[in-house]
């Protein structure tokens, strides 16, 4: 078995790696295995985050409508639509009279399963390979997800067991594939093939949110998970024949780009198959840096994407078509920020022969400090629809800026380990998040619809019995 992953010493970090010494020719781009493989693990990511995302809007249906407006009169702070369209739904789908609590605990249930195999994927990746890790942690989650309408009339147990389950598949995905951009990525490409690889996940968001809440409009939520489980079922079969774990097992690839990639990457893969160095990792000054960076930029992040469905519905007032569609824009321009930004990190690197490490600080301030600035400022725009949106859509779109930065630098600071290394980093940055997403709501203020949001009170934990939720859940 080939091993996955290495070490890059200090000194070649801070060294341009045009000046490393190598006499490498680059492999053409059009037709390339690796630009193919990030493209394929794009629409792998975009069933991922599809999957996870469609609960949020689906959830909105699956409430008896009439149960909730006899327990919570409440109405959005803001005035909604003065003529919403009517729904066209066939009645034929069950609803439920789940209280609040009960829906956190099914929105948040995911992160229980997702925690679990953030450190162990990225050990199973390195140790049996990454390829059948990932599509089988994909297939399984596709497989629970066609299951959620039978396990939701079993009852709310079924259901949170069923998200547990699904978040234990997903769980692997991304330190598997970080393991095999390990030995698939020339490391002048990193940011470009990583941008491009993760670009799926926001695409997943930007699509399955307003296209969930179309399929609720005019069918019924049972087709939210059919629909987007069809679709990880036709990716597992083109993952299966298509991608292979490294350039040297793949019989497809030209010769001149498989000596490109395994030349460009001599010196950083390592040879050893035993003994992964845990007391170095857990004593690395620049892996903790990264954990912090993931750690704080995933507090506004999924703060951002398990709530924004309900703050649109909630505060401002929108219907459920308006709610997915709007809801979407932010992650449509972090999408087109982060393969900017990857393109352009590159360039500074190769080009202008900039250290990887200053562009990787860099990228990562404008992509924590400008996000946050515009999340601030968003709870200061009372019922004003467009600010808000727009402030919301600049803040997300600047965080996909931190694609080229942290993001992606456990492959700099050691290649070898690159998929233990971000399971660590996502097992401690989901952590607050697994229980946190169960007892969060949005908070009401319904008695003065003109007056601004106090944003202290736009998010805050629950307290006694919170206001029905209605659509938060989801999660990178």
């Amino acid at each position: 078995m080939e091993r996955y992953g290495s070490d890059t010493d200090v000194d070649e970090q801070e060294k341009p790696l045009l000046h490393r010494g190598h006499d490498v020719h680059r492999a053409p781009v059009c037709c390339s295995s690796r630009y193919g493989l990030a493209l394929l693990s794009s629409y792998g990511f975009f069933v991922v985050y599809s999957l996870r995302v469609n609960l949020s809007v689906a959830m909105v249906d699956m409430l008896n409508s009439t149960h909730q407006s006899s327990s919570n009169h409440n109405m959005s702070v803001c005035p909604g639509d003065i003529n919403p369209p009517q729904p066209k739904h066939n009645h034929s789908a069950s609803v439920y009279d789940w209280n609040s609590e009960t829906q956190g605990w099914i929105l948040g249930s995911f992160f229980y399963g997702y925690i679990l195999t953030q450190i162990p994927g990225g050990y199973m990746a390195g140790r049996f390979g990454p390829k059948w890790l990932m599509g089988f942690g994909i297939l399984g989650t596709v497989i629970f997800t066609l299951l959620t309408p039978v396990a939701a009339n079993l009852g709310a147990g079924y259901l949170i067991a069923v998200r547990v389950l699904e978040g234990i598949g997903e769980g692997v995905t991304f330190p598997a594939m970080y393991t095999m951009w390990a030995a698939w990525a020339p490391p002048l490409e990193r940011s470009r093939l990583l941008t491009i690889s993760y670009i799926g996940a926001q695409l997943g968001t930007v699509v399955s949110l307003p296209l969930s809440g179309e399929i609720c409009f005019y069918l019924d939520w049972t087709y939210v998970f059919y629909v987007f489980g069809v679709v990880g079922l036709v990716w597992f079969v083109l993952w299966a024949f298509l991608v292979f774990d490294s350039p040297n097992t793949h019989p497809r690839i030209s010769e001149q780009e498989r000596l490109y990639i395994t030349h460009s990457l001599k010196n950083e893969l390592s040879t050893s198959a035993s003994n992964i160095p845990w007391r170095a990792i857990a004593s690395s000054g620049p892996l903790w840096a990264i954990v912090v960076a993931h750690f704080s930029y995933n507090w506004t992040f999924y703060t951002l994407l398990t709530l924004l469905p309900t703050y649109m519905s909630d505060i401002l007032g929108f219907n459920i078509q308006q709610n997915g569609i709007l809801s979407a824009l932010p992650y449509l321009g972090c999408a087109v920020f982060a393969v900017l930004s990857g393109q352009i990190a590159d360039y500074l690197r190769e080009t202008c022969q900039y250290p990887t490490v200053n562009v990787r600080k860099a990228f990562s301030a404008i992509g924590m400090v400008g996000p946050a600035v515009f999340l601030v400022a968003a709870g200061y725009t009372g019922c004003n629809y467009i600010l808000a949106v727009t402030f919301l859509t600049i803040s997300s779109s600047l965080g996909g800026v931190s694609a080229s930065g942290f993001n992606i630098n456990h492959l700099d600071i050691a290649p070898s380990y690159a998929g233990i290394l971000l399971g660590i980093t996502k097992h401690v940055r989901h952590n607050p998040w697994h229980g946190g997403t169960s007892h969060s709501k949005i908070s009401h203020q319904p008695q003065h619809h003109t007056r601004m949001a106090d944003p202290s009170r736009v998010l805050q934990p629950s307290r006694a019995e919170p206001t029905p939720v209605r659509s938060q859940q989801t999660g990178l």
